[in-house]
């Protein structure tokens, strides 16, 4: 996977936010998870910039954007900036396609900071506890001890970690991108501190507000996912029920890799519903 750098900033609270913006038409911004950045998402921001004003940006955290130690970036603190972001870009109602942790950060600025979107589409995301992989959840308890691994050890226990997320297994390419952010001493510090910060009280304490999103929502999940289990989407539709639910067969949480050509027209699909 080709590298792009983000080539625009906004500054938030002493944060960096790096992003970038691209094509002609209806906006559609897309939010990455964790431990993934805005990279991820970049394929299918090329292809839907042809149509649609696309809107990529990094977490403060994660991928090109500062990664201050003393900055908070739990998912609190993201559903507040993604609210910010969309009155800086003058978005009122853009589509927003969100992945794992991306997921919680769309709901949380949309029940608790105003935010509007024409439609929400939801790919395994973070939304229903309980929620983390028993490596996730290990770092969190132990937070302070991984932070000190020695650097190919911590680069070992990433990378395994990543390929855990896909079904099909990643490329080296892939892999590349998705663990460069993680390196150095900065980058290792930020890979464990988000773990640290994650909570499920940010999922829990919005969950029973998900029913009053009146916009078009449909959810998308891996078949294959096995760090959120695809029967979270039926409970996410439960929750939100006028939402629809398509699984994308032999795909994993790296849905993006395991299954491109299938989540981009389930992706294109979704939108040529919703865009008059």
């Amino acid at each position: 996977m080709t590298m792009h750098r983000l080539t625009r900033e906004i500054m938030w609270q002493g944060r960096s936010v790096k992003w970038d913006r691209h094509g002609a038409g209806p906006a559609v911004v897309l939010l990455h998870g964790t431990p993934w950045s805005s990279a991820l998402w970049r394929p299918f921001a090329d292809a839907l910039s042809r149509r649609f004003t696309v809107y990529l940006w990094d977490m403060p955290g994660y991928g090109a954007s500062s990664k201050d130690p003393s900055h908070a970036v739990d998912l609190g603190t993201q559903g507040q900036l993604f609210a910010f972001l969309l009155e800086q870009w003058g978005l009122h109602r853009p589509h927003v396609i969100a992945h794992d942790f991306g997921g919680a950060v769309a709901l949380r600025a949309r029940v608790l900071h105003g935010a509007a979107y024409a439609s929400l589409c939801l790919v395994d995301v973070v939304a229903l506890s309980p929620w983390g992989s028993p490596f996730f959840n290990l770092v969190k308890r132990n937070a302070e001890v991984f932070t000190q691994l020695p650097s190919a050890v911590h680069r070992g226990a990433i990378e395994a970690y990543i390929r855990g997320a896909s079904h099909r297994g990643v490329r080296d390419d892939d892999l590349d991108m998705l663990v460069s952010p993680w390196l150095g001493e900065e980058g290792q510090g930020a890979f464990y501190r988000q773990i640290a910060e994650a909570d499920e009280r940010f999922t829990d304490e919005v969950e029973a507000r998900y029913g009053t999103i009146s916009e078009p929502v449909h959810i998308v999940w891996g078949a294959e996912d096995a760090w959120i289990p695809k029967d979270r989407a039926d409970r996410l539709r439960a929750a939100i029920p006028h939402a629809s639910v398509t699984l994308i067969q032999d795909a994993g949480h790296l849905i993006q890799l395991d299954a491109p050509a299938g989540l981009s027209a389930e992706i294109t699909r979704w939108l040529a519903t919703v865009v008059s």
